[in-house]
């Protein structure tokens, strides 16, 4: 079998248009244009695969940058069932105004809470830029700070892919060791949530035989700590678009250490005051401080002073300051009213709890 989820990774730079190309298209940048007749086509093919198959295969795409309740609006009326939907991750990694995405993101979390989509947040992405090791705590600082915004749209906590990353240096000794310490701290702060686990990146070697060897590792982590959404990492990371082998190839490491690991997480317990429970009590202790010292400066300040990925953000400045203004006295729009009144009342058919949902990755 193949991947339960098919992420299609937008073109490059699509989250700074502050429209939404319109119709079927044909070409793109590193990935492809999100457009509500993409969306359809894609639905359609993925349906007519899974008829063939005898299972359904879920779609997951981008409602990110400048266009977020666009593209959310679009995916929920074109059957999409996971949608990338951070604000976090657009000021820090996109320059997106503060005010702008914010508001913006509201709305889009309440189409997709309507919807019954998952959204995934960005927090794997911190870790390319700041050390995973050392600031491992801002991951669970803006989790928290995510799954607030998330409760506040009307989403379930199944609809929370709470993003982290495999991502500490695998010269650090027992790398594997503080992984599972971080991975399993995800899950047990959010049991309910469905957690989003990104595969390594930055320190993939460009040797496609070792690359492939972290990313089992990475693969063994998350299905020992019981992640729900895990990206398929590439052995051609840092050297080239992956290819359908190497996807392929991708799919066999997933499905070999899921179905051989299964149930090895309720054989095993954590050794009280080993390196794992240490690692995961200072990471949360350091999260709880940075929380209370955003609760205290506010989330634009703490923005400002590259609190999170070590990226410094002008909360005045940014893509898209010039479409925010301030609400008349008189302002009422019917569609938050609406959308307020109610919610998915579960999740929708897919796979039993607990059992890994493989996606191969993108980005936009």
């Amino acid at each position: 079998a193949g991947a339960d989820v098919i992420a299609v990774i937008r073109t490059t730079a699509q989250s700074l248009l502050d429209y939404v190309p319109y119709g079927l298209t044909t070409e793109g940048f590193g990935g492809t244009y999100a457009t509500q007749e993409n969306f359809r086509l894609m639905r359609e093919g993925l349906d007519e695969v899974g008829g063939e198959v005898g299972r359904y295969i879920r779609l997951c795409n981008y409602a990110s940058g400048l266009c977020m309740p666009e593209i959310a609006y679009m995916g929920s009326i074109e059957r999409l069932d996971m949608m990338l939907n951070d604000s976090m991750y657009g000021i820090i990694f996109r320059n997106i105004n503060m005010r702008r995405t914010f508001v913006d993101q509201y709305l889009a979390r309440l189409l997709n809470a309507r919807a019954g989509i998952i959204i995934n947040t960005g927090e794997d992405n911190y870790l390319t830029t700041a050390d995973a090791f050392s600031k491992g705590y801002t991951v669970i600082a803006s989790d928290f700070i995510n799954e607030a915004f998330a409760l506040r749209a009307n989403l379930e906590k199944w609809q929370m892919g709470i993003g982290h990353a495999f991502e500490i240096d695998p010269a650090t000794p027992d790398q594997v060791v503080y992984q599972i310490a971080d991975a399993q701290l995800v899950r047990q702060l959010f049991p309910e949530a469905s957690p989003k686990y990104m595969p390594p990146t930055k320190y993939m070697p460009g040797d496609i035989f070792q690359g492939h060897v972290v990313d089992a590792m990475f693969n063994f982590t998350g299905i020992f700590t019981g992640q729900d959404v895990m990206l398929l990492g590439m052995l051609t990371e840092a050297l080239h678009t992956p290819l359908l082998q190497d996807r392929y190839a991708s799919i066999r490491n997933a499905k070999y250490i899921f179905e051989a690991c299964r149930h090895l997480r309720d054989e095993v317990t954590f050794k009280s005051g080993g390196i794992m429970e240490t690692r995961a009590n200072e990471v949360l202790s350091k999260a709880v401080e940075q929380l209370e010292e955003v609760e205290e400066m506010g989330l634009f300040e703490a923005l400002s002073r590259g609190e999170f990925a070590d990226v410094v953000r002008d909360p005045d400045g940014g893509r898209g300051a010039e479409g925010v203004f301030r609400r008349d006295d008189d302002y009422f729009n019917p569609f938050f009213a609406a959308l307020r009144e109610g919610r998915m009342s579960g999740p929708p058919t897919g796979p039993p709890p607990g059992e890994s949902v493989a996606s191969p990755k993108g980005a936009s």
